[in-house]
């Protein structure tokens, strides 16, 4: 696919369904993510491929912090609001380590780098036929989540990266 078309006839896919990219594919998706510009060559990104088990901590963070911020929600509404993480065959975490005191570059463009690393994400996932969703949401500023993922609380979550097959 030529670059300005992949840019023209990208969008957000509204559902996704299995199958979610390959290894190969994945491998080059985060490569081309890898290729964004950012300032002092910090290469302040990491992504975080949740496998099975750290899908299901993941959610279940996702979900309890959602909780803490809504007392109300009953079990079932946690249990939806999990299902609803889970159901992208591919989870992909954008998150920005900021390098305190470790360099000049101010912090906003840290985050703003892995902001261009996620769009480079999204091209190369579009380029090779998949659908992709760029979520947040309160969980991407949640503590625990955070902490859950293995990142420190000072850390950003710049998107919740769901890949698959887009459906209709």
């Amino acid at each position: 696919m030529e670059l300005l078309t992949a840019i023209d006839t990208r969008s957000s896919a509204a559902r996704l369904t299995m199958p979610g990219p390959t290894h190969e594919h994945l491998a080059r998706i985060l490569d081309a993510a890898a290729h964004a510009p950012d300032h002092g060559r910090l290469r302040p990104w990491d992504f975080i491929v949740l496998d099975a088990a750290s899908r299901e901590s993941f959610a279940t963070a996702a979900a309890a912090a959602k909780r803490a911020r809504l007392a109300a929600m009953t079990d079932e509404q946690f249990e939806a609001e999990r299902a609803k993480l889970l159901r992208s065959p591919t989870l992909v975490i954008a998150a920005c380590r900021v390098r305190r005191g470790e360099t000049k570059v101010p912090e906003i463009e840290q985050v703003v780098a892995v902001a261009a690393a996620v769009q480079n994400l999204f091209l190369a996932a579009h380029d090779l036929g998949y659908g992709v969703m760029w979520k947040t949401g309160a969980a991407a500023y949640d503590p625990n989540v955070k902490k859950a993922l293995g990142l420190d609380v000072l850390d950003h979550i710049v998107g919740i990266m769901h890949l698959g097959t887009r459906l209709g």
